[in-house]
Order: structure tokens, then sequence, then C-alpha cells
């Protein structure tokens, strides 16, 4: 007997049904015991998923910690951008988090972290900036109608890219593929995203990028490359890896916290 399609479990309008749960409950539940939890008036939150980056941010004077509004540890930099960290790994996870976090105000978002690269000439440290996501992933499939890709947020990711090339100027732009399960990429998955332009693999911008859609919040995705699906080699602790995922922390913060003439949609328009 043949297996049921697990996609065949969501109803094919999903996106457009009205949930039976709203993270505004969570921002009330919030707000009852600390008044003061609001992110309208940040620059917009970054969210990583390395707790060495996270510790690394915490060590300079430019962060001070938040009060836990959110199941995450919350760090706010002298430019008024949050830093969102310790939520776990994944869309699920990431996904969860960002809910509560544009619950509260958050009015722009940038995800960074690892990534394997899918072409041979990505190497550890290497930056890819996200043009679309192709949607491997669960969690995007709730939120926006069926369809192969996400767009990350045109200006916000215009921003993020301009900052990453000035620290690292072979920086790439383009498109990435999400996925849930890690040990679970084969060979026919990567040739077939290869051959479609995927420069890298994630496990979260998909997801990311379309709870914020969903929600009409500016989202943008950055990642570093860490090991390798075209050349597959077991992963090493590259400094590179680490040196790159500082830069685009850099990066991010400053995309988000640019002066600006104007103010569109939460982020900051030179």
């Amino acid at each position: 007997m043949t297996a049921p399609d697990p996609g065949a479990l969501l109803p094919p309008d999903k996106h457009r049904l009205p949930a039976l749960t709203d993270p505004a409950e969570h921002a009330a539940y919030v707000r009852a015991r600390h008044p003061g939890a609001d992110l309208t008036h940040t620059a917009g939150v970054v969210l990583l998923y390395q707790s060495w980056l996270a510790a690394h941010a915490a060590r300079g004077d430019d962060t001070r910690p938040m009060e836990h509004w959110v199941s995450a540890d919350l760090q706010r930099t002298r430019d008024d951008v949050v830093l969102c960290s310790g939520f776990g790994r994944g869309a699920p996870a990431a996904g969860l988090i960002l809910e509560q976090l544009i619950a509260l105000g958050a009015p722009a978002v940038i995800t960074i972290g690892t990534a394997a690269a899918l072409t041979r000439d990505l190497q550890p440290g290497a930056l890819v900036i996200c043009r679309d996501a192709a949607r491997g992933e669960g969690l995007s499939h709730h939120y926006l109608a069926p369809d192969r890709y996400v767009t990350a947020d045109t200006r916000l990711t215009a921003l993020l890219q301009a900052e990453a090339e000035q620290r690292t100027p072979t920086a790439q732009f383009g498109r990435t593929w999400t996925t849930d399960a890690l040990y679970r990429e084969s060979t026919v998955e990567v040739q077939q995203h290869a051959a479609e332009g995927v420069l890298a693999a994630d496990m979260e911008a998909a997801g990311v990028l379309a709870v914020a859609r969903y929600r009409h919040v500016p989202a943008a995705a950055g990642m570093v490359i860490a090991d390798s699906l075209a050349c597959r080699a077991p992963r090493t602790d590259s400094l590179h890896t680490r040196e790159g995922l500082v830069s685009l922390l850099e990066a991010a913060i400053h995309a988000l916290a640019r002066p600006t003439d104007t103010e569109r949609g939460g982020v900051r328009v030179p």
C-alpha cells in the first residue's frame, strides 16, 4: 500500500484559514507582567543561532541584556537593534520566536547563521545574502500559498548586502534552500537545487521570510558557509566561519541601524 502524501494533511488553502491562536495573546501575557515590553521603537531584530556569537556580542560595550519578554535571550545594542538568541535552531523554533517578537512590535528582522555550500567555489567563511529561499521546510506552507520559493524583502536585503560587501567584498547574493532535515539531504536534491542556481542550504531562512511576509514585516537573511554538500567532507570548526559570522552580525546590526532620511515599513532607508 502506498503511504499517504504528508502534504495532503494540509488543506490546500491553509494559508487563508484563520488561526485559533494569536501571538497577540502572548504579548498581552507578557505585558501584564512587564508593562514596558515593547519593541516598536527599536530598529529591528537580528536572530542568531550560535551561543558563542551571542556571548561575543555581550562582551562588547555596545550591548546590554534585556528582560525575557520572549522564550529567548535578548540584548539591545546602542543603536537600538535587538539581538535574539538561545531559542534553538530550525524554522519552527525561529518562526515561533519571531511571532512573539513581531507581536511585541518588532519592525524588521534579519536572520543570520551557518549554511552548507551547494557550489564548489564557496569555502568556509564565505558570506551569502539570500535573494529568495527554496521552501524545503514545513513551516512556510502554513503561512503562504504553495510556491517553490519565498523572496526576501528587497530594500532590507539591499542594505544587508551593502553592509556585508563593505566587510567581505566577496560576499555573494543569490538563492538558498531551507530544509528541516539536516541529516536527510540527498545527492538528488543537492544536484537539483544547484541546477536552479541555489548557493547554500540552511534550516531557517524560508520559515523566517514566510512568517515575516505573512505579518507584513520586512525580513532578510544572511548566512556563512560552514561546510559543503557539493564536495562532502566532515565539518571542522573553521576560524574563517567564526570570523564570517562576526562580520555578518556587524553587517546585520548596521543594516537595521542605518541613519535615515525616511522610514518605510519599519526599515530605515538612506
